[in-house]
C-alpha cells in the first residue's frame, strides 16, 4: 500500500513588538508554537516545518533553535525547516545545527532548503542580491557534499575553500533528509531532479492545476537522471484552516487571512485582498483550503489526483489567528481530515 506523509508548517506570524527592543510577543508566539508542535506529535502528524524570516512580523529567525526545543518535548514527529534560506547561510553551520537537532530528536531532523521569497536576510548578513542564483547553487553544492562526507575538500567563488576538514557532529543515521523548496520556477524543478532531491512546491495562490506541468517536469527529469519511480518524492504545500462549519470558518478566518496577505503584499505591489478573491481561492479548484473537514478533504484529494504527491504540507498556523482556533484547526486536520483522506485514497 502507498504511503503519504501529512505535515504542518508555519512562519510563526506575530504582531510586531510594541515595546522597542523587547521580545514579549516573540516569547508568547514561540511558546504557542511549541504547543502546536507538541499537539501535532501527540495526534500522530508526520512532520512539522518552521520557516526562517528576519522581519518584525515573524517570530523565528533561527528555525533550528525552535526545532531543538521541539525535539525535547516530542517523540515521533519529523522536524524540518520550511525553509532554510540557504543563500544567506553558511552550509557548514546549517549542517552542524541540523545534525544537533537530529541528535536531540533521535534522528528526526530534516532540512528544507530554498532561495527564499523574502530577501531581508541578504543585506542583513552581507550578501549581494546580484549573486542570488549563484549563492544558492554554490551553497547547495557544499551542503550536499557535507551531508555525504565527514571530511571534505571544496572550493567555490563566493565562499572560502575548505581543505580536508571534518564537519561535526554527524547525523544519527548517516545523512540528513534534504528537500528542495520551490515556488514554481522550472529551473528549480530541473535542479532538484538532477540532484535526486525531493521537491516541495508551495501553492499559495492561483489554481493548483497551473502547477501540474511543473511537477510533470520534475518527474520527467528525475526519471531521466536515474531516480526510480518508487523513489520519487513530491511535496505540496497549501494554506489551510479547518473548522466544523464551512461558512462560519470562512467568515472567521477571512479577516486574519486578508490582513496577512495584505501585509506581505504591500511590498510586492499586490492589490488588497477582497472577499470575492478569497472565495475564488476557496473554490473547489482553488489553492486555499479553508472550510469544513469535508471541503478540505475534497481539495486534498483533488490535488493528489493532480500531482500524486508523497507529502502534503498544510500551512495551518497563519496570520494573527487566535491560538485556540489554530489548535482546533490542527486537531481537526489530524483527527478527521487525514484519516478520511487516507481512507478514500487507500494509503497508509
Amino acid at each position: 500500500m502507498k504511503k503519504i506523509e501529512f505535515g504542518l508548517m508555519t512562519f510563526a506570524d506575530m504582531a510586531p513588538e510594541t515595546a522597542s527592543g523587547k521580545g514579549f510577543n516573540a516569547h508568547q508566539r514561540i511558546k504557542n508554537l511549541l504547543e502546536e508542535i507538541k499537539l501535532a506529535d501527540d495526534l500522530g502528524i508526520d512532520v512539522f516545518g518552521i520557516g526562517e524570516h528576519h522581519r518584525p512580523d515573524y517570530a523565528v529567525s533561527s528555525p533550528t533553535t525552535v526545532l531543538a526545543a521541539a525535539a525535547a518535548v516530542t517523540k515521533n514527529i519529523k522536524l524540518s525547516s520550511a525553509v532554510t534560506v540557504l543563500s544567506s547561510e553558511d552550509p557548514v553551520r546549517v549542517y552542524q545545527q541540523f545534525a544537533t537537532v537530529d541528535a536531540i530528536s533521535g534522528g528526526r531532523a530534516e532540512i528544507m532548503a530554498g532561495r527564499g521569497s523574502f530577501i531581508e536576510s541578504f543585506p542583513l548578513f552581507g550578501f549581494d542580491l546580484n549573486d542570488y542564483n549563484e549563492l544558492f547553487e554554490e551553497k547547495l553544492d557544499l551542503l550536499l557534499k557535507i551531508n555525504k562526507e565527514e571530511k571534505i575538500s571544496w572550493s567555490g567563488t563566493l565562499r572560502a575553500p575548505i581543505h580536508d576538514l571534518g564537519v561535526y557532529p554527524r547525523a544519527l543515521n548517516g545523512e540528513l533528509p534534504i528537500w528542495l523548496a520551490a515556488g514554481g520556477t522550472p529551473t528549480s524543478a530541473v535542479r532538484a531532479a538532477k540532484l535526486h532531491l525531493p521537491l516541495m512546491l508551495a501553492i499559495i495562490g492561483g489554481m493548483p492545476s497551473q502547477f501540474a506541468p511543473f511537477i510533470n517536469l520534475y518527474n520527467k527529469f528525475a526519471l531521466e537522471n536515474g531516480v526510480k519511480p518508487e523513489d520519487l518524492q513530491v511535496g505540496i504545500n497549501n494554506h489551510m484552516f479547518v473548522g466544523e462549519d464551512g461558512e462560519k470558518t470562512a467568515d472567521e478566518f477571512f479577516p486574519y487571512y486578508a490582513q496577512m496577505m495584505d501585509r506581505v503584499g504591500r511590498s510586492r505591489g499586490w492589490q488588497p485582498m477582497s472577499r470575492e478573491q478569497f472565495e475564488f481561492m476557496r473554490s473547489p479548484e482553488g489553492s486555499l483550503m479553508v472550510g469544513s473537514v469535508e471541503q478540505v478533504v475534497e481539495k486534498i484529494i483533488y490535488e493528489y489526483e493532480l500531482f500524486g504527491f508523497t507529502r502534503f504540507f498544510a500551512q495551518a498556523s497563519m496570520g494573527f489567528v487566535p491560538h485556540e482556533l489554530t489548535m482546533k484547526s490542527i486537531e481537526l486536520f489530524a483527527t478527521q481530515v487525514i484519516p478520511e483522506v487516507k481512507r478514500r485514497l487507500g494509503v497508509n
